[in-house]
């Protein structure tokens, strides 16, 4: 027998009383029960967002969202700003093209967060942007964006930000309204906790103020149509019952815990892994890493593409490998959503083990008495 383990950026476990949840006889969507369960998760994702704002709920994965958030806010002869920082920001790009608009993109090196000082010039010589798109958790570098400077910089030079929070809303500090982000896109796989299959998108007055003007084409994903179900708890089209039921016991689960608490578990959990793999000897690969996911650098002659596969096939520890140019140069541990300190003891015995055996020279147990010093007493 061999129990599985799963640190994976995305899909994220899902708690027992979710999976129960989704399990329970399927309600028809246009009834007064469907409605009311409806309108309880919608004031919940208000919270876990952070905002006043109706959060709109997707059936789609999170990309979905993100060209939603495109085809929405853009029109024809719209300029935009996009904020590379790995794999999932330059997904706007090609989201943006498809629209058959061009953006300036401001690619960073895998590993650095957005340059401020670039964005600031970017816009200042460029006149009429009418939105920067960026990231706040970069999964496949580990990156945390500062997205308050991200705002006050879009907003100088009048332009709307646009956030992929997709991997980052339940578990990264974030704060919609107080830190005046236009647009926000989730997906249900990660800080959520329940499986793949939704996304959501919430637009302040001065985004709704954009998408009132676009004209770029859309009919599954014209926002409007949304927003004009919400007050009566509904959707436009036919949503995906039994998630939208796990998403009310996630989220009870997650109010109940409270927010600023899942928040610190996150930020508990990552300083834990960052010390416990650098006790290891091995070298993170953010410089401004995250608090969902740690990258770490593979060590010098291991291919990292056998450390998650022995891990995954001989100890069923699931974790994820490097992106594109980063592959098999980098391994990526998560710790998000449903996950707690034991999650985390059981990666990083799991990673040492494996690196042992590929004839990595590290002591075994040293990370792990580093990660159970920092969880100490929780």
């Amino acid at each position: 027998m061999k129990k599985k383990y799963l640190l994976t950026p995305g899909p994220s476990p899902v708690p027992a009383e979710v999976l129960a949840k989704e399990g329970m006889p399927i309600m028809h969507h246009r009834t007064s029960e469907f409605s009311e369960m409806f309108k309880r998760v919608e004031e919940n994702l208000k919270e876990v967002y952070a905002t006043k704002n109706d959060v709109l709920i997707i059936a789609s994965s999170g990309t979905g969202a993100m060209e939603a958030a495109v085809f929405n806010t853009l029109s024809s002869n719209s300029k935009s700003v996009v904020c590379e920082t790995g794999v999932f920001g330059a997904r706007w790009s090609q989201i943006i093209k498809s629209a058959g608009l061009e953006s300036l993109v401001l690619a960073e090196e895998y590993g650095d967060p957005v340059n401020l000082a670039t964005l600031k010039k970017t816009l200042s010589e460029n006149n009429g942007v009418t939105a920067v798109f960026g990231t706040l958790t970069e999964t496949s570098t580990g990156v945390v964006n500062d997205i308050q400077a991200m705002v006050e910089i879009a907003h100088e030079y009048g332009a709307i930000l646009v956030m992929d929070a997709i991997s980052g809303i339940g578990g990264q500090e974030f704060l919609m309204d107080e830190w005046g982000v236009d647009v926000v896109v989730a997906g249900s796989q990660k800080g959520l906790m329940i499986p793949p299959g939704l996304a959501f998108i919430s637009l302040n007055e001065r985004a709704w103020e954009l998408a009132a003007q676009s004209d770029l084409p859309k009919f599954y994903f014209d926002l409007k149509k949304y927003r004009s179900k919400v007050a009566a708890g509904q959707t436009p089209f036919t949503p995906p019952v039994s998630l939208i039921a796990g998403l009310d016991e996630s989220l009870k689960m997650i109010t109940q815990e409270g927010i600023q608490n899942v928040w610190q578990r996150h930020q508990k959990m990552a300083v834990a892994t960052r010390a416990a793999v650098q006790a290891l000897g091995l070298e993170l690969f953010s410089s401004q890493p995250c608090d969902v996911v740690t990258a770490i650098k593979v060590p010098l002659g291991i291919d990292g593409g056998k450390i998650v596969k022995i891990l995954r096939e001989k100890y069923g520890v699931s974790i994820a490998g490097g992106q594109l140019s980063m592959k098999g140069k980098i391994f990526r541990i998560a710790h998000m959503g449903y996950m707690e300190r034991f999650d985390l003891i059981i990666g990083i015995t799991a990673i040492e083990m494996v690196l042992k055996e590929l004839g990595v020279d590290i002591e075994l147990g040293k990370g792990v008495s580093v990660a159970e010093k920092h969880v100490l007493g929780w």
